[in-house]
């Protein structure tokens, strides 16, 4: 029995509430041309990205892929981030930052297919999902595979339907549950678990999947390691990762980037209408022993805070 066999058993994922579908305010006629499509690859970093050589996902951007910069370490602030209308930032330098912003949320109009959006009306809960029902008409979706997003949680606002898929690394069956329309414009966010530690694609037999907790299941299961107010010292704990395990891990990442590019991103093309506009980016990066770090969260260093980035329409 190896390391990765004592580390995992596959998560329950009993925080799941069913697809909801909100009533919502009364839309208004749609204002917007484009469905709208943002995908975050969790935790994939922006190296990771590139040593796959990814040729379908790039296709939205002509090839291209930028390298952006996250403006948050873990899961849940980079969402909230993502959600107010901050993507991933350039870093430019010798610029205010309120100069960066006007220029970023311009591309909004781009990105929605409007010909001038009210920003104003952003103001004051600067939460796009709400903006986009009740401003441009949009219908909005969320498809979530970590459950520190599940619909429980305060980023499910302003969703007509929020979904914690069943398992955490299956992209493929987000696909399965959406749908467009020709009467109002869709907003879909996928969350993509793939990417996420512990890098493993669907068909990859569970015993063999490495697994530590993030900040979900250290809230889950806290109270079981506590004692008078102190954690109790576990022996059996699994030790750090040596390198050969941390770069061992990075392949696996890159391998789900290889496995998402080549079995789920054409898929997504081609069901997609031809007015749809696609953002790819990652929520942050992940570290793989880089200055004796593993993983996210509670770090700072430039390898959590570089993800991929690339946009447009596929047709």
């Amino acid at each position: 029995m190896g390391i990765f066999d004592k580390l995992f058993k596959p998560p329950p994922r009993n925080v799941q509430a069913p697809v909801r579908v909100s009533a919502g305010p009364q839309r208004p006629d749609p204002k917007a041309k484009n469905n709208y499509i943002v995908i975050t690859l969790d935790s994939c970093r922006y190296d990771s990205f590139m040593a796959a050589e990814p040729k379908n996902i790039p296709r939205i951007m002509g090839g291209k892929v930028q390298k952006r910069y996250s403006y948050a370490t873990w899961t849940a602030p980079s969402h909230y981030n993502l959600l107010s209308g901050l993507l991933p930032h350039e870093s430019p330098q010798n610029v205010f930052a309120s100069e960066y912003y006007k220029e970023d949320f311009l591309n909004y109009n781009q990105r929605f297919g409007t010909e001038g959006m009210d920003f104003g009306k952003l103001v004051p809960t600067m939460w796009m999902p709400t903006y986009l029902q009740n401003e441009l008409g949009y219908t909005t979706h969320a498809r979530v595979s970590l459950p520190v997003l599940n619909s429980t949680t305060g980023v499910n606002r302003g969703f007509d339907s929020f979904k914690l898929m069943d398992s955490h690394n299956d992209m493929k069956a987000m696909l399965k549950t959406m749908e467009f329309s020709d009467d109002r414009p869709a907003f879909y966010m996928l969350n993509v678990g793939e990417t996420h530690y512990p890098f493993v694609t669907p068909d990859q037999d569970p015993s063999d999947w490495p697994r530590i907790s993030g900040v979900h299941g250290v809230f889950k299961h806290l109270d079981k390691h506590v004692k008078d107010g102190k954690l109790i010292t576990d022996e059996n704990a699994p030790k750090f990762f040596d390198q050969s395990k941390l770069d061992e891990l990075r392949e696996m990442q890159i391998n789900t980037v290889r496995y998402l590019d080549q079995e789920v991103f054409p898929a997504l093309y081609d069901m997609v209408p031809k007015n749809t506009w696609i953002t790819v980016t990652a929520d942050h990066g992940e570290l793989f022993g880089e200055s004796g770090y593993f993983g996210h969260g509670p770090i700072l260093h430039d390898k959590v805070m570089e993800v991929p980035f690339m946009e447009g329409k596929i047709r």
